[in-house]
């Protein structure tokens, strides 16, 4: 994943203050991708407990995961908000770790990963070149694109127990059009000043770019993937 967007030319038509709060949330972006690697380490060398307890770990980690969303909302104007942001940002990568596992079983995995990691980057790209370009403000998405989210996290969770592989391939496609639709969302409320805030702006970011980056992968394992 590549946060690291460069604002260009366009940044003179933003005003000061969003130009300060983008800049610090891609910078913070940044600073974000040292334990997402740190945690994919981990959590690729110790899969087996995801793999003997799927839908118990996953339960829990998503569990941390909007906990830890709160404490970051609760300190957000503090130094242990983005404390409380890396850590977040390390389970997440420890929680991807049995998905790469997988990926890397693959005779064409590390290709697929590196798609995957491009895609994610140019949609970030083109997302936010959309939000700065066009000025526009897409903060009224908001709550449909959050009752898509919470349609897509039951239906993940019912999958859990189904197991139905049409289901898996129809969440990941919309997963990847809700959260690319949420970065647009979040650029346009930092370009339109909606969100002062780079912890909460860099939360929100990170966790749309994880996201498309996990299902993208799912998708290209399932249709592209070539087995031993």
């Amino acid at each position: 994943m590549q946060p690291n967007v460069q604002i260009g030319s366009h940044a003179g038509a933003i005003g000061a203050q969003q130009q300060k709060v983008l800049r610090s949330t891609y910078l913070l972006l940044a600073l974000t991708m040292v334990p997402t690697v740190f945690g994919a380490f981990i959590g690729m060398a110790t899969a087996g407990i995801v793999y003997q307890h799927p839908i118990l770990t996953s339960l829990i980690l998503l569990g941390a995961m909007i906990g830890l969303q709160y404490a970051i909302a609760a300190n957000r104007n503090s130094g242990l908000g983005v404390v409380l942001l890396l850590t977040l940002t390390f389970i997440l990568g420890w929680w991807l770790g049995p998905t790469l596992n997988i990926a890397l079983s693959l005779r064409n995995g590390p290709q697929l990963i590196g798609i995957a990691a491009a895609g994610t980057g140019g949609i970030l790209l083109v997302m936010s070149a959309i939000a700065t370009t066009t000025k526009r403000d897409f903060s009224f998405m908001g709550k449909f694109l959050f009752v898509g989210m919470m349609v897509l996290l039951v239906a993940a969770i019912a999958n859990m127990f189904l197991q139905i592989p049409a289901l898996a391939l129809t969440i990941s496609c919309l997963a990847i059009m809700v959260f690319s639709l949420f970065l647009l969302h979040d650029v346009s409320r930092i370009v339109n000043g909606g969100e002062t805030n780079y912890i909460m702006a860099a939360t929100g970011v990170y966790i749309s770019l994880w996201a498309i980056f996990v299902h993208l992968l799912h998708l290209l394992m399932a249709l592209a993937g070539q087995r031993e």
